[in-house]
């Protein structure tokens, strides 16, 4: 009896459970509701049944406990009750997975007028691209890729030149107009989710995986990479603002072009190194691993490490210094620093990027 109380408890508080529960769906700010319908369909279905098979299970140990002058027969087989459970789940498996195909298929099917909108994937940061005047987006491929061309954006494709480049974590869309999101990686698996949109799309190597959807509030989003992508996969992070036509417009004409900006140090002129390498840090992504508080990271902070003697994985020790800091941006695998994954990726820096980014780290080392 008491095991049978048990799992009357279990499948009652499991539904009470769903309804006090703290973690419900985000706010939607787009128009795929149909995926949150889809999901409480499978909910509903799941729920029901798993609170069948309990109540099943507590009746089942109360009716057939053991008692004496009752003996149990032995029966392998019941056409009866094979032809329901095939039934009623076939019939559950159909109800789950075909409203998911249907809205996966409109997913993968933009509107004509969708605004193009390219987004680049890459351990640990963000990059977007928009197509310029002309509305077309340039060729890429990532034999263009360098320093100052982290797109990979053709330098002979004229409809290349005007794209709009956004070198940093944070992206501005227009409210109420089709989005298709292109999806590329320039190192491994990511997958772009923004959880008030509900959607979200593997961005797999090698391919351009794409969606679409369309913002319908005005307001600002975190970006997440919902795959794993590596030891600094909790960073990488950034943000989408919803604006009205507007103000998008005009926040779209500010920014750098394809034939304007290598996408060098997004620094003012008249800013000196140190600031530009604080910017240049930002908008590639180092501090997503590089702490610059003395906070604990994936990597060694930045703080107080310019002049300080580090300790590598191989017992030897070294002064940090220009040039190894210069080897360890270029070379990152050449001298791991003890207690840290050698997890960094190669970095392409021009010299002034270079300088820009150990002034930078000097100037911390207060």
């Amino acid at each position: 009896m008491a095991l049978a109380i048990v799992f009357i408890l279990i499948a009652v508080g499991s539904i009470v459970f769903h309804f006090v529960s703290p973690w419900q769906f985000t706010p939607l700010a787009s128009n795929w509701g149909t995926v949150d319908d889809t999901i409480y369909i499978t909910l509903w279905i799941s729920g029901v049944v798993f609170f069948a098979i309990n109540v099943f299970i507590a009746v089942t140990v109360v009716r057939f406990r053991k008692r004496k002058g009752h003996r149990s027969i032995f029966e392998p087989h019941n056409k009866t009750l094979e032809l329901w459970l095939i039934g009623l789940t076939s019939a559950a498996i159909v109800a789950m997975l075909a409203p998911g195909l249907m809205v996966y298929a409109d997913l993968i099917h933009p509107p004509k007028n969708a605004l193009a909108f390219d987004v680049l994937g890459q351990q640990w940061k963000w990059r977007f691209r928009f197509p310029g005047k002309d509305g077309k987006l340039g060729i890429t491929d990532t034999k263009f890729m360098t320093a100052d061309n982290p797109f990979g954006v053709s330098p002979n494709d004229p409809n290349g030149r005007d794209d709009v480049l956004i070198d940093n974590q944070e992206v501005h869309l227009p409210l109420n107009k089709p989005i298709k999101v292109l999806l590329r990686s320039r190192d491994v698996i990511h997958d772009y989710y923004v959880p008030q949109f509900r959607i979200k799309m593997d961005i797999i190597p090698g391919m351009v995986t794409y969606y679409w959807f369309t913002p319908t509030k005005v307001g600002r989003y975190e970006i997440l990479c919902s795959e794993y992508c590596g030891v600094g996969h909790y960073n990488m992070r950034g943000i989408v603002v919803v604006d009205d036509e507007p103000t998008f417009q005009a926040w779209l004409d500010a920014q750098p072009t394809f034939a304007t900006s290598s996408t060098k140090t997004a620094a003012a002129p008249g800013d000196d190194l140190a600031t530009q390498g604080l910017q240049m840090a930002q908008t590639k992504g180092c501090v997503a691993c590089h702490s610059i508080d003395g906070s604990p990271s994936v990597g060694p902070t930045w703080k107080g490490l310019y002049g300080k003697t580090e300790t590598l994985a191989d017992g030897k020790t070294v002064v940090v210094d220009d040039a190894y800091l210069k080897e360890s941006i270029r070379q990152p695998a050449a001298k791991i620093v003890k207690g840290f994954p050698p997890v960094m990726p190669a970095s392409e820096l021009s010299d002034q990027e270079m300088a820009a980014l150990i002034a930078f780290i000097k100037a911390g080392k207060k």
